[in-house]
């Protein structure tokens, strides 16, 4: 399901009290962040040029954002999605995909009936989990991505096929 653009952070609050922002990166290479040129918000009517000034803080990067220069002005942002247009994103190799790319996607078992719509990409620190809305299910269906689990992605036909591990069905 890919769009022109890509969400590659979010806004988690100020950095001290001189308008410096915590930036989560979803970045493979937080830093890469800055790389990618002016970063908008999620519906493009803010541009925000990005510097980055600390590599690493509590929960991403140190960044300078233009517009932003007091710690009220960095808290008043925090939650705020950024995106850089697709074009700008490195290319990926076989077997690689981005987030946004796998939501969306049909799930199916390999059989070929519909599991149903894979919802969201999480990562807790032990690998990606495709979470995947199984109707007639209280919750969603969490599934480690990985080739055993899910040895077919298929992004033009719009679907994954996943092999359901033994407990989670």
């Amino acid at each position: 399901m890919t769009t022109d653009k890509t969400c590659v952070g979010a806004i988690a609050g100020a950095f001290g009290v001189a308008g410096e922002v915590r930036l989560k990166s979803f970045c493979t290479t937080p830093e890469d962040i800055v790389s990618y040129g002016p970063l908008t918000t999620e519906d493009g009517k803010t541009t925000y040029t990005v510097k980055l000034t600390r590599a690493s803080v509590a929960g991403g990067v140190g960044v300078r954002m233009s517009g932003i220069a007091t710690k009220e002005q960095a808290d008043a942002l925090r939650g705020v999605s950024l995106y850089v247009g697709r074009d700008k994103l490195p290319s990926l190799g076989d077997d690689e995909f981005y987030h946004a790319d796998l939501i969306g996607l049909e799930a199916r078992d390999t059989g070929g009936a519909v599991l149903g719509p894979v919802q969201a990409v999480h990562n807790h620190g032990a690998g990606d989990l495709l979470e995947i809305l199984v109707s007639g299910r209280k919750s969603a269906l969490l599934v480690p991505f990985t080739r055993v689990n899910v040895p077919t992605v298929d992004i033009l036909a719009g679907c994954v096929i996943v092999d359901v591990p033994e407990g989670l069905d």
